[in-house]
């Protein structure tokens, strides 16, 4: 009698099984309705087959919104050449995290199969590093580490399965593997060392895992271009956010027309410095990324463009963050030069990303904004010998970025116009 078979069934002639009450059964029947044997799942991965951003991977922005505040916050509470230091590394560090799964959502679709799953973890432990990054030189440096170290292994983990069947891929992956495990580990080393020795370990450790991707060659990485433009595009917006937050954090000691003098004007920067990248910026450089040959020149300006230069970027716009907070919370006195060193060299820092964007783009050169970066730094000078009030370096900053707006809107509104409605063409056309 076949295994499985009805209870009390015997057998019968012509095929048919007889049960304890004489009704007989089809053995083709028993045959269809058996149940199929179990297999253990295998982890599995979507190759992204389209542009779109996903919701989850806006959801895992959003954990990043926190780090970032996280880090403005760390420089906010102790606004010494120190603290900054600080903060700028903690931002460096969870950058790195963030483009490595900005890397990975252009490869596999993060909603499908294993991923979903494995990228929630990402987030819970990314955000468990968010959390220690006000002591992450201090009491919470291990747990820090630890943290960061769950975040780059499931990152690691689904890119090696991602690679499943493309050797070039794996290869790179294994690279990127050895320079992240670098990285964590002298992390996890800094936490057992002392200040200045633990300074010099996090530059190091940063230093050998954002170098890894530059030392072992671009030939085996895979990304879809728009939709790696449009995440750069997203975390620019996500920073700028943190700039707006910092107003409101500032602002904590009520509302008078000092405070409404100087919220208008760091709305004035926040959008100054939109503008300077969506304007024609981000759309000149995604355009660079779509038409580059597949392969090693795409990864490397993907690499360079994006993953590296967009990093002085956001830092910029968290040292202005930074100062603004600072101008909100004393608007008529003297920022001080750390602070306003914050605001004016965030600012400049910004532009200089801008200049190197183009160069590494287009291989010309944005005087422009490299004039108004030097006009920035020079303004630090007067500050440390006027010591003007806050509210007045801010407006001197709000006045410098919208000049250069206005000067290049006039000087080139052919050429933008150009570029605006070429784009426009081509998504009709497309």
């Amino acid at each position: 009698m076949p295994p499985g078979s009805p209870a009390g069934a015997k057998p019968a002639v012509g095929g048919r099984l007889r049960g304890a009450g004489g009704t007989q059964v089809s053995c083709e029947d028993w045959r269809v309705s058996a149940p199929a044997p179990s297999h253990t799942p295998r982890l599995t991965a979507v190759l992204r087959d389209g542009e779109r951003v996903t919701s989850l991977e806006l959801f895992f922005d959003l954990v990043f919104v926190l780090a970032l505040t996280q880090c403005t916050a760390l420089m906010a509470g102790t606004p010494t050449w120190e603290g900054v230091l600080k903060g700028l590394l903690v931002l460096g560090v969870l950058w790195w995290s963030w483009v490595g799964y900005a890397w990975l959502t252009s490869v596999v679709d993060p909603e499908e199969g294993s991923v979903r799953l494995v990228m929630f973890a990402a987030m819970a432990a990314l955000l468990v590093a968010a959390l220690c990054v006000p002591r992450a030189f201090g009491g919470d440096a291990l747990l820090f580490a630890c943290a960061y170290a769950v975040v780059r292994a499931a990152h690691i983990g689904l890119f090696m399965l991602a690679s499943r069947d493309d050797a070039a891929l794996r290869s790179s992956v294994i690279g990127l593997a050895g320079s992240t495990a670098v990285g964590v580990g002298l992390l996890v080393g800094a936490a057992f060392a002392p200040g200045g020795l633990q300074l010099g370990i996090w530059g190091l450790a940063l230093l050998l895992d954002m170098g890894g991707p530059f030392l072992f060659g671009a030939e085996g990485w895979k990304l879809v271009p728009g939709h790696f433009a449009e995440r750069h595009g997203a975390i620019i917006i996500i920073a700028l956010g943190e700039s707006i937050v910092a107003i409101g954090a500032g602002a904590n000691g009520g509302v008078d027309a000092g405070v409404v003098a100087a919220a208008v004007l760091g709305m004035v920067v926040a959008g100054a410095l939109w503008w300077m990248y969506f304007d024609v910026v981000a759309i000149v450089a995604e355009r660079r990324l779509t038409k580059a040959t597949e392969g090693r020149e795409r990864n490397e300006i993907a690499r360079d463009s994006y993953s590296y230069l967009h990093l002085p970027m956001v830092a910029g716009i968290a040292l202005v963050a930074l100062g603004m907070k600072k101008t909100l919370a004393h608007v008529g006195d003297p920022l001080g030069l750390v602070p306003a060193a914050a605001m004016l060299g965030g600012g400049a820092l910004y532009l200089l990303a801008h200049v190197a964007f183009r160069w590494r783009n287009i291989r010309t050169l944005n005087r422009q904004r490299l004039l108004c970066a030097g006009l920035l730094v020079s303004l630090l000078l007067v500050e440390s010998e006027l010591k003007p009030p806050s509210l007045a370096i801010l407006g001197a900053l709000a006045a410098l970025l919208s000049s250069l707006i206005l000067y290049e809107a006039t000087h080139f509104a052919e050429l933008r116009d150009r570029i605006r409605h070429q784009l426009t063409r081509e998504g009709a056309g497309g």
